[in-house]
């Protein structure tokens, strides 16, 4: 989906899907270096970061081994609301590997803070975070993130993923979701 056909749903065009592209790409020349002659487990957190992993995962030029988890602290709003459940849990055993986080967007930190912990519990060899977005104003917790792709302004945005009560996921580009959507 484009911009254009849901124009009256959106304020801004953050980042168009050229952007991201290139911006992926340059991650994957890091995270080759940095993983290079190791075996590496992407665990994408689901389902906001379904086309980040898909699109990471093609782009990367070594073997790689992926994982799915999925974990809610949203419910239906447009905040986190901190407190995390798992919905799905991986089913790959994380002792000795080498795990690469792969998230859509980091907010609050809360529920990626939760995870480090929770993913480090299983005693994997490293555990670092590739994020495509990350909201600087909206921590309330401090992230290491390794491999980031983009800051953005702490406003509420679709696309590429992310959604609003499971819309807007399939618009390519990362945008400002018009307030009257959600008030």
């Amino acid at each position: 989906m484009e911009p254009r056909d849901i124009d009256g749903d959106l304020t801004e065009i953050l980042i168009e899907e050229e952007q991201i592209h290139g911006r992926l790409a340059e991650l994957c020349r890091r995270i080759e270096a940095d993983y290079a002659g190791k075996d590496l487990l992407l665990v994408g957190v689901l389902k906001g970061a379904v086309m980040v992993m898909a699109d990471l995962a093609r782009e990367l030029k070594h073997p790689i081994a992926m994982d799915w988890m999925a974990v809610s602290s949203y419910g239906s709003g447009t905040q986190s609301s901190g407190v995390v459940r798992i919905l799905k849990d991986l089913d790959t055993d994380l002792h000795g590997r080498n795990v690469l986080i792969v998230e859509d967007i980091i907010d609050s930190g809360l529920t990626l803070s939760w995870l480090i912990a929770n993913l480090k519990s299983r005693q994997p060899e490293s555990v670092e975070i590739c994020a495509l977005l990350r909201k600087p104003d909206a921590a309330r917790v401090d992230i290491d993130v390794k491999y980031l792709g983009f800051d953005i302004p702490n406003q509420f945005v679709v696309g590429y993923g992310l959604d609003y009560a499971e819309k807007y996921r399939n618009l390519r580009s990362v945008a400002v979701l018009a307030p009257h959507i959600y008030s």
